[in-house]
């Protein structure tokens, strides 16, 4: 029972960073039925402006610790900062103010990659804008290879991961309880934004009908942009969180991840926000049941990436529209 709890919880520890980079592959495909495969990209470059930030971040943090030393006396501004996280020793202020850095310059870079690459080929067919997602994948890769070379960097520790026994052999890490609370936070939000603002319910409008969004008077390329923003927001927010999980990153960290986000918003409905975040721990689970038991059957721990696909030719087969997605019937 341990074994099964204890992979379970790796399972939605890695479920959620699915599901968080799964939303932007719905948002975007339910504003303009586009596969945005640059978006698994876009997960690596929040996982590297949180490498760039984390050394400004921490050198910020310990200024302003010390400014309360200097303010409040040496007992209490030293009692203070190391409260609030500002001794220059990691702490969620630190791994807080990376992640919103990191959320911030990812949010920008999909805007851009809307403006300058999506919006042009946009009164194209969909196999154009097919073509130029992949085209735009591969730049941003090759780019960072370029820019950063292949070698994997060790991220910095943020946060001191501390091991919590639960019973028998089963523990749960720091991390893992940060990276799940944070990823249902960043859903919990992000449902609020589309389902209880004027921004969300223009999001909704565009979905339905971009051209009677445009009648209505809505600024059609402006919601567009902000549901790249949101989307490359979230995908940034997970590459930070995976990094304090596994602190090793790459240029191409975000092809294989990229991949099974995309099975788990088609698992889920691609479109259907709630669908992104159950296909998303569903398929975190598989995998790591797989690794737990696989050997049982005869399925080999070096298959897990292997399962998310064909989770995916299963649900292409027999439900295509995923399990909450709705069929849409087309008039001719």
């Amino acid at each position: 029972m341990d074994t099964f709890v204890q992979q379970l919880i790796n399972g939605l520890t890695i479920g959620s960073i699915y599901a968080l980079i799964a939303l932007g592959y719905t948002m975007v495909y339910g504003i303009l039925r586009l596969i945005n495969f640059a978006h698994g990209d876009i997960y690596m470059i929040g996982a590297y402006a949180g490498f760039r930030i984390s050394t400004w971040a921490i050198m910020l943090l310990a200024a302003t610790g010390g400014f309360f030393v200097r303010v409040l006396g040496e007992k209490r501004g030293v009692w203070l900062a190391s409260t609030l996280g500002l001794d220059g020793n990691p702490s969620f202020a630190a791994l807080l103010l990376v992640m919103i850095g990191s959320m911030i310059v990812a949010a920008v870079i999909g805007i851009l990659i809307e403006r300058l690459a999506y919006r042009p080929v946009r009164k194209y067919s969909r196999m154009t804008t097919l073509i130029t997602a992949i085209g735009v994948s591969l730049l941003i890769e090759n780019l960072f290879v370029v820019l950063f070379s292949g070698t994997p960097r060790a991220f910095p520790q943020l946060l001191q991961n501390e091991i919590y026994h639960l019973f028998g052999s089963a523990t749960i890490s720091k991390a893992q309880i940060l990276i799940f609370g944070v990823s249902v936070a960043l859903m919990m939000l992000l449902q609020f934004i589309v389902y209880r603002t004027k921004t969300g319910t223009a999001m909704r409008a565009v979905s339905f009908n971009l051209n009677s969004a445009k009648l209505m008077g809505i600024n059609t390329n402006a919601i567009i942009s902000i549901t790249f923003a949101l989307g490359s927001a979230l995908a940034a927010a997970g590459g930070v969180l995976t990094a304090q999980y596994n602190p090793q990153i790459d240029p191409l960290m975000g092809i294989i991840t990229g991949l099974k986000a995309f099975v788990a918003a088609v698992l889920g409905g691609i479109g259907n926000i709630p669908g992104a975040v159950l296909g998303g721990l569903l398929i975190g689970a598989a995998e790591t049941l797989v690794v737990g038991y696989g050997g049982l059957i005869g399925i080999p721990s070096t298959y897990r990436d292997a399962v998310a696909f064909a989770i995916l030719i299963l649900v292409l087969l027999f439900r295509p529209s995923g399990i909450l997605g709705t069929t849409v019937q087309e008039k001719v």
